[in-house]
């Protein structure tokens, strides 16, 4: 066993249910109760182990991403502590202990992984990046390497619209691909900073900014006030059901800080999983 120590609480089961929530990811594969990725080029089998997570192969530069998938980024205890003064994450968190929201550590998936989910369902955004990524990627043993920014670059837009994507949504992927932001300056720029650089290109609206301050930078308080299943549990849980107005959302979401990243996930994941709580 190579083990990954993860700070507790940690749920690895619970941690990775996004993985299974919406059908096959061939890029963050679920097999045999384990999790298979590429990593700094190999794949790796993430499992469940006392103290944190199986990892196999693992080094220091293949921990460090994994240690960033896993979500460890995050500060469980002090969360718990102002889940206390909420009336809905006072139950939520509990229900939900050990959760850890997964941070995906490439920015480039990240994004294109957005683009795939605009305007669609999450089961039919996720079928159309499988076909994207057999198309272009890499297969490995079990898991898929997501296409790599240069490999798409190269592509051309009816290659794209072959495997499911709009006219649109192949432009905006190619867009990217073939003129990638400078991501360490991306991570070096405050939340505000980083959505201006985000929204200024093609493709890339507030939603986007907000799921990769979210998803892959992890920042506190990022909150996607504008996405649809946010919403809903944001109604579900605080509205009786009546949904709040994207500016009644960002207004609430400044009620959870300086957790509203884990809040959101935990809302999230909670409407899935625990909608009674």
């Amino acid at each position: 066993m190579a083990l990954l120590r993860i700070p507790e609480p940690y749920d690895f089961a619970l941690s990775t249910e996004r993985y299974r929530a919406f059908g096959t990811d061939l890029a963050n594969l679920w097999h045999e109760s384990a999790l298979y990725r590429a990593v700094q080029g190999r794949e790796v089998r993430i499992s469940a182990a006392p103290g944190g997570a199986d990892v196999v192969p693992l080094n220091v530069a293949i921990g460090a991403d994994v240690r960033k998938l896993l979500g460890t980024t995050f500060d469980l205890a002090a969360f718990e502590q102002f889940a206390e003064n909420d009336p809905v994450l006072v139950r939520l968190v509990p229900a939900l202990r050990g959760f850890r929201p997964p941070i995906n550590p490439d920015p480039f998936e990240t994004l294109v992984t957005s683009i795939t989910a605009q305007q669609v369902s999450l089961r039919s955004a996720s079928a159309v990046r499988n076909r994207l990524t057999q198309a272009f990627g890499r297969q490995l043993r079990i898991a898929w390497e997501f296409p790599r920014a240069e490999r798409l670059a190269q592509a051309d837009e009816s290659e794209l619209t072959s495997v499911g994507f709009s006219q649109r949504k192949a432009q905006y992927v190619l867009g990217l691909a073939r003129d990638e932001p400078a991501w360490d300056e991306l991570h070096a720029l405050p939340d505000e900073g980083v959505k201006a650089r985000l929204v200024r290109l093609r493709g890339l609206g507030e939603w986007t900014a907000d799921w990769f301050l979210a998803r892959h930078l992890a920042r506190p308080g990022a909150w996607p006030a504008g996405d649809l299943g946010l919403v809903k549990a944001v109604a579900l849980f605080y509205f009786d059901g009546a949904p709040p107005t994207v500016k009644e959302m960002r207004a609430f979401g400044e009620r959870f800080a300086p957790f509203q990243n884990l809040a959101a996930h935990y809302l999230l994941t909670g409407a899935r999983l625990s909608p009674a709580s």
